[in-house]
């Protein structure tokens, strides 16, 4: 979503690199090539205008011309604003001293409140909750069904006594489910309200009855994403009219300008607190000002990608493969490599996550064009294999090949390509685990964090060994010899070691990724 804003704030940053001093002109073409990339993504202009009085208050001030790098504190300065413009730090929900605590869901037709009911249930779940999700949306067809099916898929209890198309009261659903709740024990009550094509009085009427039936702990307001600065016009009505105190964006990995996320905080005065990024259950999370506006200005976000790691991750596997490397490379088997691969798949979309990565905003294209089926064809290889395969990949022969190639539906090239890039990754892991990689100062080894010492001569030698020739004529052959095992590495295959006919042949796993990879 906010592709188009990244890339023109990434090029006008680059025009600042490299100067020692940044005069007025500077910082004036700057902030206007700021301005016109926020406006270009719908942002309001009330918050540009704002954005853009801060930006060069502070960029005109002692901060910059005082700094050691002045490019680099005007990055800092707007990546600050553009976490106030957000919302400043993360707001949390607020839970009931005495359950069950009330959560109340409200906005437009369309903007997808029962599917985001689903999420924030599943996530609440997994929060250690025991949510129950109420359908209190009784006119707009099939929508208690709709709900029902999505709390199951959530694996989350529903309250849903109406059968909805226009029949029962919403207030005496949302009423009722209170003492349900009490008796079944839910310490969160999340209702679904109705929503409608545009603001009436009808719908702030209902929405106003069932607030004050239930009297939620907190009113969340949810907000098409997509639907630019519509957004934060439905937002101020409903805050005028209903009242609400906090906001939801759906719809987040749309191809929109992404306005409304950057505008509605500011304008509205409440803070967003939750986002939904994709159409599975589990793409959803808390919202981190901090870290969209890290993403914006392409630095990452490798916080959340810790944090997903750890979700998936059990600390006693870790702790388990990290032992099995400090013995030797050979106790690493394709086995294994499977259930690590296998497990970053539970994260998650591969590109979604390579693009939480720092620096990886130049490489959207590849990563766009990263075949999501590469991780299928490799997990496909390899439970192609007998046990005795996957324990010692040094038995496969060209026979074996051509069998495992014939079951799992490949060239016979992209078995070999993987077993391979197998050993190479092994070889270099197991190196990680027991001192360091060579060459590298200061990059301990896995367990305990040490190691990497004990062999200092050596590795100096080796290092010393790998400089280059002091004749031009030899340099240059070693040069242009790199260069083609460059070039033949890309022909190969791609980042799972397929064939260079497969998608996505010629981008390669950033080294931060792939101790992910097992």
């Amino acid at each position: 979503m906010f592709d188009t804003l990244s890339d023109r704030l990434a090029a006008t940053f680059k025009n600042l690199r490299g100067k020692g001093r940044l005069s007025e002109a500077d910082i004036d073409a700057t902030a206007r090539e700021i301005r016109i990339a926020l406006l270009e993504a719908d942002v309001a202009l009330p918050v540009v205008r704002a954005f853009i009085k801060q930006v060069k208050e502070r960029a005109t001030g002692a901060e910059v011309s005082q700094a050691l790098n002045p490019a680099q504190q005007v990055i800092k300065i707007v990546n600050e604003e553009l976490i106030g413009i957000l919302g400043g730090e993360t707001r949390r929900l607020r839970f009931a001293k005495q359950p069950p605590t009330v959560i109340m869901l409200a906005g437009l037709q369309g903007a997808g409140k029962t599917t985001l009911a689903g999420k924030l249930g599943r996530w609440l779940k997994g929060q250690g909750h025991a949510p129950l999700l109420v359908a209190c949306d009784l006119q707009r067809p099939n929508a208690v069904n709709q709900l029902s099916v999505v709390a199951e898929r959530a694996e989350v209890a529903v309250f849903a006594p109406e059968p909805g198309n226009g029949v029962g009261d919403p207030v005496k659903v949302a009423q009722d489910s209170i003492e349900f709740a009490r008796t079944k024990q839910h310490d969160v009550v999340i209702v679904d309200t109705a929503g409608r094509l545009g603001i009436d009085e009808e719908l702030m009427r209902q929405a106003a009855d069932i607030r004050d039936a239930v009297r939620p702990d907190e009113v969340l307001f949810v907000v098409d994403a997509m639907i630019g600065q519509d957004a934060v016009n439905t937002a101020e009505a409903f805050r005028d009219g209903v009242g609400f105190d906090g906001v939801v964006l759906s719809k987040l990995d749309g191809d929109a300008r992404g306005g409304a996320a950057l505008s509605i905080a500011h304008v509205t005065g409440r803070q967003i607190m939750f986002a939904s990024n994709g159409e599975k259950l589990d793409d959803f999370d808390a919202f981190h000002p901090d870290r969209m506006a890290s993403r914006i200005l392409g630095m990452g976000d490798m916080l959340s990608l810790i944090e997903k790691a750890e979700q998936t991750f059990s600390q006693q596997e870790a702790e388990k493969m990290a032992a099995k490397l400090a013995k030797g490379p050979k106790e690493f088997t394709l086995d294994d490599f499977l259930a690590q691969m296998e497990q970053v798949r539970k994260m998650g979309s591969i590109s979604k996550l390579l693009g939480m990565l720092p620096g990886m905003g130049q490489m959207k294209e590849q990563i766009n064009n990263l075949d999501e089926r590469d991780v299928d064809r490799t997990a496909a290889i390899i439970k192609s294999m007998t046990p005795g395969e996957r324990q010692d990949p040094n038995i496969i022969n060209g026979s074996r090949r051509a069998r495992i190639a014939r079951g799992s539906g490949v060239e016979v090239s992209a078995v070999k390509n993987l077993v391979e890039r197998f050993f190479e990754a092994r070889k270099m892991m197991s190196k990680m685990a027991q001192g360091g990689m060579p060459g590298m100062p200061g990059m301990p080894g896995m367990p305990g964090m040490g190691g990497g010492q004990k062999r200092k001569g050596k590795q100096q030698k080796k290092v010393k060994g790998k400089q280059r020739s002091g004749n031009p004529m030899k340099r240059k052959a070693d040069e242009q010899a790199a260069a083609a095992r460059r070039e033949q590495a890309c022909q190969q295959g791609g980042a799972f070691g397929m064939p260079g006919d497969q998608g996505g042949q010629d981008f390669e796993l950033p080294d931060e990724f792939k101790k992910f990879m097992g």
